[in-house]
């Protein structure tokens, strides 16, 4: 693994937000939900693609917080466009576990 300075890390813009909505994403080739996530008023409302279905149902996602990166460009998933990267950790079996603070927090927080 190589390193990198402190200028790289923040480079990348990881910032919590409540989802909104999560909507069923059929027509993904990998099992996926459709979020909207709300990161406050300076950025708004986001949306992405999240291989979540194995660990998350869809209706306790509402109000959940999560952690995304907000400034990579848009990614066209299928017929979606996805906006934000939420983030997660692989658990034993490969699936996605959501980042989320302990505590809540301010939407639009940025990690640091």
């Amino acid at each position: 693994m190589s390193t990198i300075g402190y200028d790289d890390f923040s480079r990348v813009d990881i910032r919590v937000g409540t989802i909104v909505s999560a909507e069923p994403y059929p027509e993904a080739r990998k099992p996926a939900y459709k979020l909207t996530v709300d990161f406050g008023p300076a950025i708004g409302l986001k949306r992405s693609s999240a291989q979540i279905t194995t660990l998350y149902a869809l209706e306790e996602l509402p109000g959940r917080q999560v952690a995304a990166v907000v400034n990579f460009p848009p990614k066209q998933i299928g017929k979606f466009m996805s906006e934000v990267l939420v983030l997660g950790f692989p658990d034993q079996a490969g699936e996605v576990v959501l980042i989320v603070p302990d505590q809540i927090v301010p939407n639009g927080g940025r990690l640091f």
